[in-house]
C-alpha cells in the first residue's frame, strides 16, 4: 500500500515526496486566490482544486488546504476568508453551505503514542457536512465529524463529535442548544 492510499483509509502513514508534490499544487492554487481575480477563476480554481465541486462555487482570500484533491463541495459552496480544510482523508460538504470567516475543518490527526508522532507518523478521519449547513466564524471542526443536514454551528464552536440534522451547536466542545 502506497502512503496516499493508507492516508486515505485512515491508516496510519509518512508524508513522502508525491505526497509533497501534491501539496504544493494545492499551495499553488491557494495562492492564486490572493490576486485580483474575476470570480469566474475563482470558481475556475474551485472546480481544479477540489475532488468534486458542484454549481457556483465561491472561495475568498485565505482558503487553505492539504490537498484540495480529497475535497469534495455541492452545489452554492461558499467559504468566506481565513478557511483551513485539512484534507487527508475525505473531506464532503453538502449543498447550500455557508463556511464562515477563520473556519477550521481538519481531517488530520496524530497519534498519542509521542514515539510515533516524533517518527512522522500521522492519520486522518472523513468529515462529512451534510446539505443547508453553516458553520460560523472560528469554528472548528475535528476529524471524524459528522454533521447531518441544517446544522448551524455557532461562531467559536469546537466540534468533537457528530450531530443529527436539524441543530444549532455551540461550545466548547459544541453541544446542541437548539433544535430547528
Amino acid at each position: 500500500m502506497t502512503n496516499k492510499e493508507r492516508m486515505l483509509s485512515g491508516e496510519l502513514y509518512k508524508c513522502d515526496g508525491n505526497l509533497v508534490a501534491e501539496g504544493d499544487r494545492a499551495r499553488r492554487l491557494c495562492r492564486e486566490l490572493y490576486g485580483e481575480i474575476s470570480e469566474e477563476r475563482r470558481q475556475e480554481i474551485a472546480r481544479e482544486l477540489f475532488g468534486k465541486c458542484g454549481k457556483s462555487p465561491h472561495l475568498t482570500q485565505g482558503f487553505y488546504c492539504d490537498y484540495g484533491s480529497n475535497i469534495e463541495v455541492g452545489d452554492n459552496f461558499y467559504c468566506n476568508y481565513g478557511v483551513c480544510i485539512l484534507d487527508v482523508c475525505k473531506v464532503r460538504i453538502g449543498d447550500n453551505c455557508l463556511i464562515a470567516p477563520q473556519v477550521g475543518i481538519y481531517a488530520a490527526a496524530h497519534p498519542l503514542d509521542r514515539k510515533l508522532r516524533t517518527e512522522g507518523w500521522e492519520y486522518g478521519k472523513e468529515v462529512v457536512i451534510g446539505d443547508d449547513c453553516w458553520i460560523g466564524g472560528g469554528a472548528i471542526i475535528n476529524p471524524g465529524v459528522t454533521l447531518g443536514d441544517n446544522v448551524v454551528v455557532g461562531s467559536g464552536a469546537v466540534v468533537t463529535r457528530s450531530f443529527p440534522s436539524n441543530v444549532v451547536i455551540a461550545g466548547n466542545p459544541a453541544k446542541i442548544i437548539r433544535r430547528l
